[in-house]
């Protein structure tokens, strides 16, 4: 008979971890809100001063 009591070997150890983890990382922030702000900046100039 085939033995059912071992567990799956196909299921990851560790839980999966999504895109909020990865957006909770300080250095990724960081370098989202440098790249915003240098559009931002960059949108203002096009508006206002040209």
């Amino acid at each position: 008979m085939l033995d059912t009591t071992q567990s799956d070997p196909a299921t990851p150890s560790e839980e999966r971890r999504g895109c909020l983890f990865a957006l909770s990382q300080p250095p990724l922030m960081i370098f989202l809100a440098v790249i915003g702000c240098l559009l931002l900046m960059a949108s203002l100039h096009d508006l206002l001063l040209l």
